[in-house]
């Protein structure tokens, strides 16, 4: 296929102008074009626009969320609470005896800095939703674009060949003898 413009790809293939499409259409048809693939990774690309606080905050969240740090959380706070009950306070010197107002401060603390850094981690993985989405729809639209171009090639050489066809029925027509 001869290279077209975008401008005549858009309204051949697409029913718009160029400057009504959107960046997803665009890139499809620069991709038609120039005989390139469309389709990429959306966890490739998302890694590779994420910054140093994007893949930190991933991190904390997959750690932070985890049965691991669940059970190991609870083996600490039932430790901490058992070493300032009984073990220390034998000897008088738990550093924080019951009702653990240190411990209930390290909580808090703990919290408020573990509650944002998920909820960031959370927009990235929504981010990451939509980029996947925009190259599906990208592919999906390559793909469509490319069967209706499937389809007017077959066409057209069905068309071809029935003029072809009609050729020669009027050239056997015109060498039949009438009578």
């Amino acid at each position: 296929m001869a290279q077209l413009p975008l401008a005549d790809l858009a309204q051949r293939l697409l029913r718009k102008p160029a400057h009504a499409l959107d960046p997803e259409e665009r890139r499809v048809l620069d991709s038609i074009d120039s005989g390139t693939i469309v389709s990429r990774d959306a966890a490739d690309e998302a890694d590779a626009r994420s910054s140093l606080g994007d893949r930190l905050a991933d991190r904390v969240a997959a750690v932070g969320g985890s049965w691991g740090f669940i059970i190991a959380f609870t083996v600490v706070l039932l430790g901490w609470m058992l070493l300032n009950t009984d073990v220390l306070a034998h000897f008088g010197m738990a550093f924080d005896p019951y009702p653990y107002i240190f411990l209930n401060l390290m909580l808090s603390t703990l919290a408020a800095i573990q509650a944002p850094v998920i909820m960031m981690s959370q927009n990235r993985q929504a981010a990451k939703d939509r980029l996947a989405a925009s190259l599906d729809y990208e592919t999906n639209l390559r793909a469509e674009l490319d069967i209706l171009r499937l389809h007017e090639k077959l066409d057209g050489i069905v068309l071809d060949r029935l003029a072809a066809l009609e050729a020669k029925i009027d050239a056997l027509a015109k060498s039949v003898p009438t009578a």
